[in-house]
């Protein structure tokens, strides 16, 4: 772990594979605030004030993410006089200092903002790494079937197709339930209503459940008013791609694909 001065209020510390597995933790694991995550946090904020006198003092902390390569990471932590200032991306990281590590946990909500932002920053990492790939490829050459780029047809077929077109992702939402029976009123008050796929998670970590339910052939409006029925029993969560690796990753699965059609016939 390297730890440089930038100035009085910004250090900037390089994580390499090596530091990581010296404490066997993953990567990802930065993005959960686990125990390791901030054990390791509290080491380097101890070891920057060793070595160069940087010292929080209850001050909030700006932590940015930096991928430098596919097995190092770097990390720029400002000291920001102005909270207004703070920049809130990374926040979840770790906690203030001065925070009791134990009473940090916020809840789902708060673990799964975390996730995501680190989450896309290691797929950052990863792009850099395809991308370098690519490029050491020789490029495939033109089949002479193919047709020439200035063939009407493909011109006229190239200005049918927005530029920024791509495939439309399945709309999710994600609700937490307090208790299964919270579950249960919200699965028959669906009924027969609801017919997309549907998966129960359970955090044991938070004691809740977490319904992960697709729109699938729902209209947006009908799977809006559906999801929003739901709210007398439990809270929506915001929903990322990062959320949805998070519980496949820290909570278990009890009902895969139909879970609320199971359970409104219990």
């Amino acid at each position: 772990m390297k730890i440089e001065k930038l100035s009085d209020n910004q250090i900037r510390c390089t994580l390499t594979r090596a530091d990581l597995a010296e404490r066997q933790l993953q990567l990802s694991e930065l993005a959960y605030g686990t125990e390791k995550a901030r054990s390791l946090f509290h080491d380097m904020m101890q070891q920057a004030a060793q070595e160069f006198g940087f010292e929080a003092e209850n001050m909030p902390l700006m932590i940015e993410a930096i991928p430098s390569s596919s097995d190092s990471i770097v990390l720029i932590i400002t000291k920001v006089e102005d909270p207004e200032e703070l920049d809130t991306r990374f926040s979840k990281f770790a906690p203030l200092p001065g925070q009791d590590g134990d009473s940090s946990r916020q809840g789902l909500p708060d673990k799964l903002e975390g996730a995501e932002s680190l989450l896309d920053l290691l797929g950052k990492v990863k792009e850099k790494i395809n991308a370098a790939q690519s490029s050491s490829k020789p490029e495939n050459p033109v089949s002479s079937s193919s047709k020439s780029l200035d063939d009407p047809e493909t011109e006229a077929l190239e200005n049918e197709i927005p530029k920024d077109a791509a495939p439309k992702k399945p709309a999710i939402r994600l609700i937490s339930f307090a208790s299964m029976d919270n579950v249960l009123a919200a699965s028959r008050l669906l009924g027969n209503m609801y017919f997309g796929a549907n998966t129960l998670y359970k955090d044991t970590a938070e004691n809740i459940y977490i319904l992960a339910m697709t729109q699938s052939e729902h209209t947006r409006k009908d799977f809006s008013r559906l999801c929003n029925m739901l709210s007398e029993y439990g809270t929506l969560e915001k929903t990322s791609g990062a959320t949805i690796a998070f519980l496949g990753e820290h909570c278990k699965v009890l009902l895969e694909n139909d879970a609320v059609q199971q359970l409104a016939n219990v």
